[in-house]
């Protein structure tokens, strides 16, 4: 049975989140902010047809945002992760095979709908996850991965495609090909893109036309391996089980500058929590904890500093108070009064399943009734949202805290933020 790929992409997904819920924001410009309310991240159709470009510094564009006024807001990560994960749940009523590729992608495995209207399967998967979730979604179709991620672009940019573009064994796929950039090709980054170019590559056909012999000599397996996804040969199957992890890192740019060690105490603590929440929550352990501190890249040179450390553990870890205590032991040796440290961040190594971990004969173990506490902190910070119970640091200050002043209610992930129906 021929294999056939689905690549559904929620359209503005930060912005379609925010809409969901304020539907006042319908045909309106509407923009996203990064962290701390730095640059503009997501828009709105009608944002992008105002000219405000993505990447900008918000700073730059704000009489723009004024004049037009401009719906504007901080990103509300804990709102967008939940609806990421009620689409990715949806998907599973149309087909048993889904990979979830980014926040708002994931690949569909719809092989074995071979035999129906492709096109139409995914008009009533795109009209269901409206109804159900509330939010837009373009799904691109082809023999291969690659195909159908220019197929899903195609549906998001072309107005006749009404958010649907199937790209299977098409007579449209030379004139498709031939009008995509090689840059624009899954897998084809800046660097290969200069190259191929230099070579006379300018486009996913000429890549799609070029030698076997060459393409390996100057792009290894992974370039014919595009070469031949391209050609409608799959090469690249779903992943139904994401790799495991080798790293989980916790970090952020502070809203201002911190001097004292108090405050980066309070920071690298929180972050540390947090990342011994994440691998409680994926059933991992840690061998390893690295902590890093930097002051701007845009200050003076010898205002400029930045340094790190690693610590190993007594034993593989999750446990948040052991994580927290080792993270401040490396903070307070790689920390220097007298600089204005604009990030920091904690990072765990060495991941291994709980389950499979190897524990030191001699390490003191953890006791059950602390296990117990860390497991009704999570499930209290879990129902009630993050961070209402957390550890705490003597002295701590808040002026590292990100800085989101337009930040939207968290509607589904906070008792206090529900939505309410007025009659």
């Amino acid at each position: 049975m021929p294999r056939i790929f689905g690549l559904a992409d929620c359209n503005n997904f930060y912005v379609s989140c925010e809409r969901v819920f304020d539907p006042t924001l319908e045909r309106r410009p509407v923009v996203v902010l990064s962290n701390n309310d730095g640059c503009i991240i997501a828009r709105s159709e009608e944002a992008k047809a105002l000219g405000i470009p993505m990447g900008a510094a918000f700073f730059e564009v704000r009489p723009l945002i004024r004049r037009h006024r401009v719906e504007v807001f901080s990103s509300n990560y804990a709102l967008y992760g939940d609806m990421s994960q009620r689409v990715m749940d949806s998907f599973a009523a149309f087909t048993p095979e889904v990979e979830v590729y980014s926040i708002d992608e994931a690949f569909l495995g719809l092989g074995g709908f071979s035999g129906h209207d492709i096109a139409a399967y995914c008009r009533e998967i795109q009209a269901k996850i409206g109804q159900w979730v509330g939010l837009p979604i373009s799904i691109g179709t082809a023999e291969t991965k690659t195909l159908a991620k220019l197929a899903a672009r195609l549906a998001k940019k072309s107005p006749e495609a009404g958010g649907v573009f199937d790209l299977t064994s098409s007579p449209l796929r030379h004139r498709v090909l031939a009008d995509t950039e090689v840059g624009d090709v899954w897998g084809i980054g800046s660097r290969l893109a200069r190259m191929l170019k230099a070579n006379g590559i300018h486009s996913a056909l000429d890549l799609h036309d070029a030698p076997d012999a060459w393409i390996r000599k100057r792009m290894a397996v992974t370039g014919l391996r595009t070469a031949m996804e391209l050609r409608g040969v799959s090469c690249i199957d779903l992943e139904r089980q994401p790799p495991p992890k080798q790293t989980t890192v916790v970090s952020r740019t502070f809203a201002h500058p911190v001097e004292r060690l108090d405050e980066l105490g309070d920071a690298v603590s929180t972050f540390a929590a947090r990342a011994a929440e994440k691998l409680r929550l994926e059933r991992l352990v840690a061998g390893n904890v690295a902590v890093f501190i930097t002051t701007s890249r845009f200050a003076d040179e010898e205002r400029r500093y930045a340094n790190g450390v690693t610590i190993a553990f007594p034993g593989p870890t999750s446990h948040g108070g052991e994580i927290i205590r080792v993270a401040l032991i490396g903070l307070k040796r790689i920390y220097r009064p007298g600089y204005r440290y604009k990030k920091a961040g904690v990072m765990m190594l060495e991941l291994a399943a709980e389950d499979r971990q190897q524990p030191d004969l001699f390490a003191p173990p953890v006791r059950q009734r602390d296990m117990r506490v860390i497991k009704a902190l999570d499930e209290i910070n879990r129902n009630l949202g993050p961070g209402t119970i957390r550890y705490g640091w003597p002295g701590a200050g808040q002026g590292w805290r990100m800085q989101r002043k337009r930040l939207s209610p968290s509607y589904t992930t906070r008792w206090t933020d529900l939505p309410v129906a007025r009659g």
